[in-house]
């Protein structure tokens, strides 16, 4: 009888504590975990949710656009407290799922759905667009910088808005060259594309390329090593893939935006709307590490910090795609 009475609370405990398992889902696009980029900064977020929190967590790597308002129906269906979306096309999904399950919490990364149980997450990608931009500009030695883009939407328009505006702040003079991987989602994913665009981009004189194209940006450093020259990475820390060619990364801490959502969220704080992160709150950077503190010099960053200084006192505005339409 002791032996039942003990294995009761047992079973009484186990099922009180999965009853009380905080349940995430996470939904990557088509980069995928492994893009060292994007994709890759919002997986991490919640793999610290999960180490730190204690949270169960389920992601998945759509291969299709068309997947995402199943995959997103699932995850409801299924019973998980919180899901995350990653990418600004998942936004039409995520408000049509968000209606039908309006007892849900929803987080979407890198667009706006204006619903009560919706958390829009965006960054003001033309602030760190616009310090790497100048950057590049101290830095190139032809007076000639590119950008390599993923798919050609507003967003990456965005980025090279604010890299073309902070390269021609340090020299008016400059050159900018820009091309798209594509105009479809095979253009998050497509090295030898994000390669051939750069080598073309070198080949013409440019001594330093943005590469804002998710794990198409892998092959503009396979270019930047191939000819030694720059190269710029850009939402997670990309220094360290080839040391001494990676000039920075414009950080865009998905990582912090993904892990406060669970936090909240699991603490029975979460709150809809849009919440921004910017240079202020150090949503948006570049960076410096032991990959690339020898090339990016003192005076190229003393000088970034006093443009970011100026952009966060209003002194600098910098020119913002989406405000254009």
């Amino acid at each position: 009888m002791r032996f039942l009475s003990l294995l009761g609370i047992f079973v009484a405990v186990s099922l009180q504590s999965a009853v009380a398992e905080f349940k995430v889902a996470l939904l990557l696009d088509r980069g995928g975990k492994d893009d060292k980029s994007f994709n890759a900064s919002a997986y991490e977020g919640a793999t610290e949710a999960k180490k730190k929190l204690g949270i169960y967590l389920k992601y998945v790597e759509a291969t299709d656009d068309n997947a995402f308002e199943s995959l997103l129906r699932g995850f409801a269906q299924k019973d998980f407290d919180l899901i995350i979306g990653i990418g600004f096309a998942q936004r039409e999904a995520i408000q049509k799922v968000a209606a039908q399950f309006p007892q849900k919490h929803f987080a979407l990364v890198d667009s706006q759905v204006d619903a009560p149980n919706v958390r829009s997450l965006m960054f003001e990608e033309h602030e760190g667009s616009y310090l790497i931009g100048a950057i590049a500009a101290m830095t190139s030695k032809t007076g000639k910088v590119g950008v390599v883009g993923g798919m050609d939407v507003p967003l990456i328009r965005r980025f090279k808005m604010g890299y073309e505006a902070g390269a021609k702040k340090i020299n008016p003079q400059i050159t900018v060259i820009a091309n798209f991987c594509g105009v479809t989602g095979e253009a998050w994913n497509n090295p030898p594309k994000g390669k051939e665009l750069a080598m073309a981009q070198y080949g013409s004189g440019v001594d330093v390329i943005f590469a804002a194209a998710g794990a198409s940006g892998l092959g503009v450093f396979d270019a930047a090593e191939e000819r030694k020259k720059f190269a710029i990475g850009v939402d997670s820390n990309q220094d360290w893939t080839k040391p001494g060619l990676i000039l920075t990364s414009m950080l865009k801490r998905v990582d912090l935006a993904v892990f406060t959502a669970i936090q909240d969220a699991q603490a029975g704080k979460f709150t809809a709307g849009l919440q921004r992160f910017g240079l202020t709150d150090r949503g948006v950077d570049y960076s410096v590490d032991q990959y690339n503190e020898k090339i990016l010099t003192e005076s190229v960053r003393k000088r970034a910090d006093e443009l970011k200084a100026e952009i966060i006192a209003g002194k600098i505005v910098v020119p913002d795609y989406y405000k254009l339409k």
